[in-house]
């Protein structure tokens, strides 16, 4: 009887924990839908204004604006962008994989040196790279508890403000790039210098002609911190869209394997009851036969 009390101590716990990934897997539909609709509507804007900017800034000097100046990589910034929570699948433990293969592949150089350094933008990654003593700055954990651009602001002017001190020559931003609900992609996009496409023959003749007022330089000018704060926010919203979708999928599962183990634990139970039953009735009979023979 001893085995069926822990068998039925199991279903009870596992049932439990069903009832939990199920809770978890309906909050994060919720979640998702709010953030899947601030990421859509902020890419339209976010596309167009990194295509207006392409098309003005092409044909600029480099020494117009600093955010645009190409410079040998010395000091490299990587922005690594992951959740504050678990349970998430493999949500976070991606980006730390892409960010650990970025260093180790693209800036190996700068790492030995020193010369490599890290804005984590979520508890996972702030952790994973203190304990492994990376240079890590500052602490940006509190964003999600506010998601706005106002805040995604403060963190882009503070990189922006590294790059132009020269504290940095090039920024990186690692992050999941939102799908759907079932599909997340790493993405690695270069924040700083701002890229500038080189001009091809279909470019020319494809290229707006748009009408400046005051002058393409001041219009520039406002329009690079600009688009670099809108590319970071864009990176966050997509990976916050992201857990949750992921976080969404991962309890689906949790709820159908616990489904699963559920149904292996309640036949166990049952035959573990019908062989003590069985056992029962035997001693019975063979209790009965030994008095009648008596």
């Amino acid at each position: 009887m001893a085995n069926l009390k822990e068998v039925r101590n199991r279903i009870a716990s596992v049932s439990s924990t069903q009832q939990i990934t199920k809770a978890m897997k309906m909050v994060s539909a919720a979640k998702l839908k709010r953030a899947t609709n601030a990421i859509v509507q902020l890419r339209p804007y976010a596309n167009k204004l990194k295509d207006i900017l392409s098309n003005l800034s092409a044909s600029l000097e480099a020494s117009h604006s600093p955010f645009i100046q190409e410079r040998e990589p010395k000091r490299v910034l990587i922005v690594a962008v992951t959740s504050n929570r678990g349970l998430a699948g493999a949500f976070n433990m991606n980006v730390i994989k892409a960010t650990n293969q970025l260093i180790s592949e693209k800036y190996a150089a700068q790492y030995r040196e020193g010369n490599v350094s890290l804005v984590a933008i979520g508890k996972k990654a702030q952790d994973f790279y203190e304990k492994r003593k990376y240079q890590v700055i500052g602490n940006n954990n509190e964003l999600y508890s506010a998601l706005t651009f106002e805040n995604a602001s403060v963190i882009a002017e503070s990189i922006m403000k590294g790059f132009v001190d020269g504290d940095y020559d090039r920024v990186e931003v690692v992050y999941n790039h939102f799908r759907n609900a079932a599909m997340q992609f790493v993405f690695t996009e270069q924040l700083l210098p701002v890229s500038r496409p080189e001009p091809t023959a279909e470019d020319k003749t494809s290229k707006v002609d748009y009408i400046l007022e005051p002058s393409r330089e001041e219009i520039v000018d406002q329009l690079i911190p600009k688009s670099i704060k809108i590319q970071l926010y864009k990176a966050i919203l997509d990976s916050h869209a992201s857990e949750h979708g992921a976080r969404m999928t991962a309890m689906d599962k949790a709820t159908d394997n616990a489904g699963e183990l559920l149904k292996a634990l309640k036949l166990s139970y049952n035959q573990a009851r019908q062989a003590a039953i069985t056992t029962e009735l035997s001693e019975i009979v063979s209790g009965a036969a030994a008095l009648t023979q008596g």
